[in-house]
């Protein structure tokens, strides 16, 4: 596999990894769990492992960005991938919160 290549498959990974991260650091607020689980309430312990999951995607992203590239550019693109991937999970939670109930927990 070329270098280029594998490149683009950790960028990608790490982008999924902030969307995973963003997407579990959501569900851990009330409103939103409520978004995309109806009347479901919350279990205990539930939004511990939920921030304890989000810190966890977010750490995942970053490793993976730093794989890629050096420490100064691998930060720029992890600091756009999760403004893209808060972006997304905001406009998913306002549209078809359903979707994001595919995250485990």
């Amino acid at each position: 596999m070329s270098d280029g290549l594998m490149d683009a498959l950790l960028l990608a990974a790490a982008f999924a990894a902030s969307l995973a991260g963003m997407g579990w650091f959501a569900l851990a607020k009330d409103v939103h769990w409520e978004q995309v689980h109806g009347d479901m309430p919350q279990p205990d312990g539930k939004v511990r492992l939920l921030r304890w999951l989000g810190a966890s995607g977010l750490a995942a992203s970053l490793g993976l960005c730093l794989a890629v590239d050096h420490a100064s550019m691998a930060s720029l693109v992890w600091i756009m991938t999760l403004a893209a991937a808060a972006l997304a999970i905001a406009f998913t939670l306002t549209w078809r919160p359903s979707w994001l109930r595919w995250l485990p927990a």
